[in-house]
């Protein structure tokens, strides 16, 4: 991993904590994920007519990913309906890279260097503890976390997984990063506007209209961060790729303790420290 694949990633990372905040602090997660999928259909549509096709053996596992994504949304959904963003962001994301770092060695049979395996633990190790943070502390006034809550961020960690190893795998068959984002954002993004306009009728349009920008500019930033995430796999081993990536806990705990008025709390810079010093040692790796 290239200073540069991990600078990506780390942009990656803090936008995409910014559009799942701005994902939960819509109240209505249908409304909200509606309009980052109608973003999605323009940004996806736009990406797509500009780049190449991506070449026919990546087709399964784009069309696979867009089945995942959408399993991955809906959970998504679900966990910010029942628990905090504190709680469930960090369990969701941190689930994630320790998942990754298996299906990559069994399925893709990718094993990383020591040094670039030291880090994704170190990495994990601070994702892990910052997840098991979110669930014994949570803001003032809030609800603690519930079985269901914690089980939608468990099932939500566990699909980001796998369409992770499948997206990896797509993007590197497709030859053209750019243009398996387009296609893969573009055909996952009608998906759940076309379920709220079955399920909301005549109301959707005038429940859609207060988080308009809002939502859009979620879609938008979605687009962006995995677009980069996507152009990193093609460059680097997917573990390591995964757990820099879910260095957008770290961001997320950020606007929770800014925006949300969670604590941030010393656990939290525990975790950051942490997630830096997997950061230097999958760079150590890689160099």
């Amino acid at each position: 991993m290239t200073p540069l694949v991990a600078l990506a990633v780390l942009t990656a990372a803090a936008v995409h904590a910014g559009w799942n905040a701005i994902a939960h602090r819509i109240r209505d997660q249908l409304v909200a994920f509606t309009l980052i999928g109608a973003a999605d259909v323009l940004c996806g549509g736009l990406i797509a007519a500009a780049a190449p096709v991506p070449a026919p053996a990546s087709w399964p596992y784009l069309l696979a990913s867009v089945v995942l994504h959408t399993g991955y949304q809906a959970l998504l959904m679900r966990a910010f309906r029942l628990g905090d963003f504190g709680q469930v962001y960090p369990i969701a994301r941190g689930t994630a890279p320790l998942v990754v770092t298996v299906l990559a060695l069994v399925v893709v049979n990718e094993r990383p260097g020591f040094w670039q395996t030291a880090g994704v633990a170190v990495a994990c190790a601070g994702l892990c503890g910052l997840a098991l943070w979110g669930v014994r502390r949570r803001a003032p006034g809030s609800a603690p976390p519930t079985q269901p809550a914690l089980l939608a961020a468990f099932a939500t960690g566990c699909a980001i997984a796998v369409y992770t190893v499948v997206d990896g795998l797509g993007v590197r068959a497709s030859g053209t990063p750019l243009g398996y984002t387009g296609w893969l954002v573009a055909l996952m993004g009608p998906v759940i506007p076309l379920y709220a306009l079955a399920v909301r009728r005549g109301r959707l349009l005038a429940q859609l209209r207060p988080a308009a920008r809002l939502g859009l500019l979620g879609g938008v930033m979605s687009t962006a961060a995995y677009g980069l995430v996507l152009w990193a796999q093609t460059r680097a081993p997917l573990a390591p790729v995964a757990a820099l990536r879910e260095s957008s806990i770290i961001a997320g705990a950020a606007i929770g303790a800014v925006v949300f008025k969670e604590r941030f709390g010393a656990a939290r810079v525990v975790a950051a420290a942490l997630m830096a010093s997997g950061i230097a040692l999958m760079l150590t790796g890689s160099s």
